[in-house]
């Protein structure tokens, strides 16, 4: 009797060329918006600095060559919940008869399996960067449900405790009954829910987005810095969180101009990517314009 239990598929990352060339000719038909004088960056993305990018993206960014070196980490798809899921598994290159921790790696947004891609060879082969090799690691780096490669619900959405679930499953089906978690934004919120939900499997969680505190009902239990803390997050939602507002409460109204517009979705992303990192206002200290337009061609394609 055939073994019907879920397995790891190869696959590879492959982009028809006629969407290559509607891409193109949507970046060149960009309907440009009129912007306050020296706005700069104040009201969103900056006018200039996205001209400049689209321009680029349109003519000189080589999409072909940056998915060949994507393409050359090991991709599979895994059948979990009834999702064709998306993986990179890289095994560590150790020392024979070392033991090695698998870890699970977990993306967020505006982001994809592409966030954790430079950290994958550093990961599984520290020997050939200057470190020990006996700190090896397997490294699993699952593109969330809907986002990049991996297939999306057709149903309800899902939560990050269900897709804590499904990363559960993922690894026994890799062959990992044991492993630690890591993650950042909503790769934060899964793998905490992994630890809890499973801690006979889960020795270890790294977290780069612990989240907010719930505010108390009474702000005289708040020490002077505790306050001034919840204050400060408040202000920051008030200025910068209209994103997740929009996302977490009307997505699809959101959905009809990123999936029309490339240089939509590119501002949406790129004015996130310049405010969350230590760049200083110049978004181009952080990442290049080839790296803003990996993740960005990643969402238009996928």
């Amino acid at each position: 009797m055939p073994d019907a239990s879920p397995r790891p598929e190869p696959f590879t990352p492959r982009t028809d060329p006629a969407a290559l060339e509607d891409l193109r000719a949507r970046l060149r038909g960009t309907r440009w918006p009129d912007a306050p004088e020296e706005a700069g960056w104040s009201f969103g993305t900056d006018l200039g600095y996205l001209r400049e990018l689209i321009a680029y993206w349109a003519d000189g960014f080589d999409w072909p060559a940056r998915e060949a070196e994507l393409a050359r980490l090991p991709h599979f798809r895994v059948p979990v919940g009834g999702l064709g899921i998306h993986v990179v598994h890289a095994r560590a290159v150790a020392p024979a008869g070392a033991p090695v921790l698998p870890l699970v790696l977990t993306h967020g947004w505006p982001d994809s399996f592409w966030r954790y891609a430079k950290v994958v060879p550093l990961l599984t082969d520290p020997g050939a960067h200057g470190a020990d090799p006996a700190d090896a690691f397997d490294v699993v780096v699952p593109d969330l449900p809907g986002f990049g490669y991996s297939e999306r619900p057709t149903g309800a959405p899902l939560d990050t405790v269900a897709v804590a679930g499904l990363w559960a499953e993922l690894m026994r089906v890799l062959g990992y009954e044991r492993f630690g978690a890591a993650g950042g934004d909503l790769g934060s919120h899964v793998s905490r829910y992994l630890a809890l939900d499973h801690p006979d499997r889960v020795v270890a969680v790294h977290r780069t987005d612990a989240g907010l505190p719930l505010p108390t009902t009474d702000p005289a239990q708040l020490t002077p810095e505790e306050r001034a803390w919840t204050e400060a997050a408040a202000a920051w939602g008030a200025t910068e969180g209209a994103y997740a507002a929009m996302q977490r409460t009307k997505p699809q109204t959101a959905a009809f101009g990123l999936t029309d517009s490339p240089a939509g979705l590119a501002a949406w992303i790129v004015e996130k990517l310049r405010a969350w990192s230590d760049c200083g206002g110049d978004v181009e200290r952080s990442f290049t314009k080839d790296e803003i337009l990996t993740n960005v061609t990643l969402y238009w394609l996928t």
